[in-house]
């Protein structure tokens, strides 16, 4: 499949027609060989067959559906502790491409990665550690072609559902990059403190969990509910409730309704 457009946007350019998960393939191959898999390597694929969503879900579609693509990130001067901002950016970045090619329909992050059209689901994305927490692997996977019947879940929709048309996987996948790069230099510029910046002004403008009231399925399985207000200095997704504030660092978003 051509690439060209993609391929000069990477320092690193693979494709496969077929694997388990572009993020663990990418996690190993950085893991095992630092030099060859340089700041910005991209592995793409038409097809995942164990490919992983948050909290262990399955993260799969038929072959030729969509777009699966892992980055690695090296932010060499930007402490680990400030690497919480990479999935939000991931995911403006891929909002901001989206968009691109929806004329008037907007994308937008529920916090803290995933991209909606409306209400549904179109891109979810997954960002994990090398072992050494020395870079990050951020993987998207992007329903373009699926048919209803094809969609895992009625949450879910596709670019073609939508009537968004792509010229090319490549186009969508370079309008992607672009973004995730010239939003990455800025983070690494800022040595990730992203609070009160423009950056974080776009983080909190596309996501639309701010001013929507929302169930938090936190990791200890209990529920929190309020209305979302805010992504704090930190990337943090800022509750209230009658009773009480919480900035959340970790958790499910559930969209409950509009007010």
């Amino acid at each position: 499949m051509n690439f060209a457009l993609s391929a000069q946007i990477a320092q690193r350019f693979d494709w496969v027609e077929s694997t388990g998960s572009t993020n663990s393939d990418l996690i190993a191959g950085a893991s095992a060989d630092d030099f060859s898999y340089p700041d910005f390597s991209v592995l793409v694929t038409g097809e995942q067959t164990a490919g992983r969503g948050r909290s262990g879900r399955e993260w799969q579609a038929p072959a030729g559906t969509s777009l699966f693509v892992s980055v690695l990130l090296r932010p060499d001067s930007v402490p680990a502790t400030q690497f919480a901002w990479l999935p939000l950016i991931a995911g403006l970045s891929m909002a901001n491409a989206v968009s691109q090619f929806g004329g008037t329909k907007r994308a937008t992050v529920k916090w803290p990665n995933d991209v909606l059209l409306g209400d549904k689901k179109v891109c979810g994305v997954l960002s994990e550690l090398l072992p050494d927490a020395s870079a990050v692997v951020i993987g998207a996977g992007v329903n373009v072609y699926q048919t209803t019947e094809q969609l895992p879940v009625e949450t879910a929709i596709s670019l073609a559902l939508e009537n968004i048309h792509v010229e090319s996987l490549d186009a969508l996948l370079a309008a992607y990059l672009t973004n995730l790069r010239s939003h990455v230099n800025e983070f690494v510029a800022l040595a990730g403190e992203l609070g009160g910046t423009d950056l974080h002004e776009q983080i909190s403008n596309a996501c639309s969990s701010i001013e929507r009231e929302v169930r938090i399925v936190l990791p200890n399985e209990q529920d929190f509910v309020g209305r979302a207000v805010a992504i704090d200095s930190i990337g943090r997704l800022v509750v209230q409730n009658d009773s009480e504030t919480r900035s959340v660092s970790v958790g499910d978003v559930v969209h409950l309704r509009h007010n």
